[in-house]
């Protein structure tokens, strides 16, 4: 007898010895009165009996037949060997005509010893972290994708950070995509209002974590990294740790907040009618106040922990791109696309060879670096390749405005088609070269030149998919042709 049984039949005793009532007993049951009467009458007729299930011994009339079971456990031994529980039990109804369960192949399997070949992490016994005891300490970021304002914008990213002792949001900011600039922008603002944290808790987006780096690295700070991120990188300038979450609920308070921002903020928005990036910014500075003052925990410890930014550093110069590169021998530097010249100066009159940083900042400036000194650039002057490059676009786009500034060609009848003159000989010569030098890539200044006839005569041969005609009373219209390519060509 199981140990309830036990315990009710103790009651039952009780109940004939006189020690207690019916309906103390059944409250004592759990049953009701009646019922209780129920089983003392079956307990003074079957004894001990009575107390047990009726169902007990008996099979389930739901039961899988042995002879079922043993095949299913036989067919995954043999056939079906290696294959997972879901997988199986699929199998078994296509091929094999048996259906039943994924929950009774699993038991079935793990009565006859069969585990499943495929292997699941056991869980990890979690415990809920206590918040730090002061504000600034530590602060998780995040960021949030969602519809904010619906259909009367764009789509957009909200970035935020959560302070981790009280729970409230030092900053936000609404950009248009994930990337280490918008983080850059958000740290600025927590700096200038508050101060600089002392550790950063995020996940392993690409922003803060080198792909190349592994787990057992998650103790290794970025200053211990051979190529930290951008964003890695101004935090170890910063002296701000970054702490790495593994999943989300790690960080489930900048979760819970983008939770709370998602069901509220996008009603604020909608209120307010903000439809662009600069709309939504307004409203959410002005909201940031209000959730502040409602959700706001109290610190176990008063005072701050933010550090004050120091005299002697510039945020400029640590929440910014920067890229090591190598001089040219002729004294330039490539970024993105652009080569940018390196002017000379009275203690270093060439750089050639060295190894320099160039400073992207958050507006786009650019400037160059050497051993902690800026380096004045310019713009260095393009190659021929480049130049040769940028001729042909030009000379496309002028191709495109003569085109569409160019009359529709209207099908000649029968009768003016006879009357029409066929090109010279001459002419079919030149537009066979034209098209011949077209086709090897030659601008067309370099086919006039090459062919000792005019840009204009040049711009026309490459028009025509085939030799020029002109018939009787065309010359007007060529002339008019003529100055129209000619004011094209003319202007910038």
């Amino acid at each position: 007898m199981s140990q309830k049984e036990q315990a009710r039949l103790e009651t039952l005793n009780r109940v004939l010895a006189g020690h207690l009532r019916v309906n103390e007993a059944a409250l004592v049951l759990g049953v009701s009165e009646r019922h209780t009467w129920r089983m003392l009458a079956a307990y003074r007729k079957d004894g001990a009996a009575a107390v047990a299930h009726g169902n007990r011994g008996r099979r389930p009339a739901n039961a899988t037949a042995g002879k079922i079971a043993e095949q299913v456990a036989n067919l995954a031994r043999t056939r079906y060997a290696g294959v997972n529980h879901t997988h199986l039990t699929e199998l078994l109804e296509e091929r094999e005509g048996i259906a039943l369960s994924r929950s009774t192949v699993r038991s079935i399997l793990l009565s006859a010893g069969i585990p499943s070949p495929r292997r699941r992490r056991p869980p990890q016994h979690r415990v809920r972290r206590r918040r730090l005891p002061q504000e600034g300490m530590l602060l998780q970021i995040d960021g949030s994708d969602h519809e904010w304002l619906e259909d009367r914008g764009p789509r957009m990213i909200l970035l935020l950070a959560v302070d981790d002792a009280t729970g409230t949001i030092p900053s936000a900011l609404f950009c248009p995509k994930e990337d280490s600039r918008g983080y850059f922008r958000l740290l600025w603002r927590i700096i200038e209002r508050k101060g600089i944290p002392l550790a950063l808790y995020s996940d392993r987006h690409g922003v803060f974590w080198p792909r190349s780096r592994g787990r057992q690295d998650v103790k290794q700070g970025p200053a211990g990294q051979g190529n930290p991120t951008q964003f890695g990188r101004a935090m170890d300038e910063l002296g701000v740790e970054q702490v790495f979450a593994w999943s989300p609920q790690a960080k489930a308070r900048v979760e819970r907040a983008a939770g709370t921002f998602q069901d509220r903020l996008v009603s604020e928005l909608r209120l307010a009618g903000a439809d662009n990036l600069d709309g939504a910014n307004r409203v959410l500075d002005a909201y940031l106040p209000r959730y502040n003052e409602r959700f706001r925990v109290d610190a176990a410890e008063d005072g701050r922990a933010y550090r004050p930014l120091s005299t002697e550093l510039k945020l400029g110069n640590v929440l910014c791109f920067k890229y090591r590169r190598t001089v040219g021998r002729d004294n330039t530097v490539r970024h993105q696309c652009r080569a940018w010249q390196l002017l000379p100066e009275a203690d270093c009159k060439s750089y050639a060879g060295s190894k320099v940083e160039v400073w992207e900042s958050l507006d786009g400036e650019l400037s160059v670096h050497y051993e902690g000194e800026e380096i004045p650039i310019q713009e260095a002057p393009r190659r021929a390749n480049l130049l040769r490059e940028m001729q042909r676009k030009k000379q496309a786009r002028l191709m495109e405005r003569v085109e569409a500034y160019m009359p529709t060609p209207v099908e000649p009848d029968e009768a003016a088609e006879a009357t029409r003159r066929q090109p010279t000989a001459r002419m079919v010569a030149y537009w066979e070269a034209v098209q011949i030098a077209k086709s090897k890539g030659l601008s067309l200044r370099a086919i006039s030149r090459v062919l000792g006839i005019s840009r204009v005569t040049v711009t026309k041969y490459a028009r025509f998919t085939q030799p020029p005609v002109y018939g009787e009373g065309s010359c007007e219209e060529e002339a008019r042709e003529q100055r129209l390519t000619e004011s094209l060509v003319s202007s910038p």
